[in-house]
């Protein structure tokens, strides 16, 4: 069977046939709060796909960015009165803990916005020179009607870009625009912000052309597969797919896969509602196994509202993990196997791939055979470690694991 991923730019499924080394772009953090069950979500559904990749035999090259300068993270720092890299750098240390915790595969490279400054220059100078974007009062703006696939990701009506550009930091009331949605690529910096020297202006660069520079620098002109949250399809990725293509002539990306927003009890998990689900204080009482069994309860695609109960369900299913994977009974397990496999290649079919896995424990607590070396047993680790847990391991909480 192939391994079949949703598509976000065909509307479609289609099979995903990277060669022996895999390019996979995910957009990262902006370090300027602590790492929630939204990220959480987001992240394991591509270490989910770079795990089986690796099964299947690739190398996979996954970059996933740090975005240390934009218009979250320096009103963050003002409102605490800390340097805005101190305060990046305390967050970022706290994300890779997290992380590192839920089992979470670490990045093929981080880069820094910060970090790659002289490359974002340089392409935004070339999108001036080469007419796709345009000066206007210190701002550097690109310009959509060079663009004539632009909207051609997200397929959103117009008005619908206007709205989500509106309430994503877009601006598109700003009177320098020569069209609402033509997007920021390098702007002037207030008093208080960092600064950089260009030679189109003193400032610092717009959100979207950051993650071009950094993906092109790490991955080459065109990535295997570019990923991220709903959240980010419109303005962020759309946006992405201009400039690169514009910069480069090239396809941007060859597949493009986005998971669903998480809500919390009903609502929309949201800073602003004040509703965020730190995955630090879940860490505080559940072990980091059963966290991530509990959304793995979830298909990507389709959203969910997370439940105080639902580590209640991860837990309990670790429970039956950790007890089969000290048992002695010894089915078949190859069926157990094909059905695990079968559900990541749908698709990321992750809760499919749970009720196997847990049938198969099932199976071997409920086997009456005896004996030190139950293949079964070997197998149901070997699943679970595909997906990211660890049976070898007994239960704990608040241990960071080595």
């Amino acid at each position: 069977m192939a391994l079949r991923l949703w598509d976000t730019a065909s509307r479609d499924f289609k099979n995903f046939e990277p060669g022996p080394i895999v390019t996979m772009y995910v957009c990262g953090i902006t370090p300027y709060d602590s790492t929630h069950l939204g990220h959480a979500a987001t992240y394991l559904t591509y270490d989910l796909l770079i795990r089986r990749l690796e099964d299947l035999g690739h190398e996979v090259r996954m970059v996933r960015n740090v975005t240390d300068v934009d218009d979250s993270i320096l009103p963050k720092a003002r409102e605490l009165g800390i340097p805005y890299l101190e305060l990046a750098e305390a967050e970022l240390t706290r994300f890779r803990r997290d992380m590192r915790q839920l089992g979470m595969r670490p990045a093929y490279a981080e880069p820094r916005a910060t970090e790659t400054i002289d490359r974002i220059i340089e392409l935004v100078e070339q999108l001036l020179d080469s007419g796709h974007a345009y000066l206007t009062a210190g701002t550097a703006y690109f310009d959509i009607s060079t663009a004539p696939n632009f909207g051609e990701l997200s397929h959103y009506p117009r008005d619908q870009m206007l709205r989500l550009a509106r309430a994503r930091g877009g601006n598109p009331d700003d009177p320098h625009r020569r069209d609402p949605l033509d997007f920021v690529l390098w702007q002037p910096s207030l008093a208080d912000e960092p600064a950089w020297r260009a030679p189109f202006g003193v400032g610092r660069p717009g959100w979207h052309i950051e993650c071009s520079a950094m993906a092109i620098q790490e991955l080459g002109e065109t990535i295997d597969l570019h990923g991220g949250g709903t959240d980010l399809i419109f303005p962020h990725h759309e946006c992405e797919v201009a400039q690169s293509e514009a910069i480069t002539g090239k396809p941007f990306v060859k597949h493009w896969l986005h998971s669903a927003m998480v809500a919390y009890e009903g609502e929309k998990m949201s800073k602003s509602l004040g509703n965020l689900v730190f995955v630090s204080d879940l860490l505080e009482h559940a072990d980091p196994r059963a966290i991530r069994l509990a959304l793995m309860h979830h298909h990507y695609r389709s959203g969910f509202e997370w439940h105080d109960t639902g580590i209640q369900d991860g837990t309990a299913l670790l429970h039956r993990l950790l007890a089969a994977a000290q048992a002695s009974g010894n089915p078949d397990p190859g069926p157990f196997g094909e059905r695990v496999r079968e559900a990541l290649d749908n698709d990321l079919d992750a809760p499919t791939a749970l009720e196997a896995l847990d049938d198969l424990a099932s199976a071997i607590l409920s086997d009456g055979s005896e004996g030190s070396d139950s293949t079964a047993v070997q197998e149901l680790c070997k699943l679970s470690a595909l997906i990211g847990v660890d049976l070898l391991t007994p239960f704990s909480i608040g241990a960071e694991p080595l």
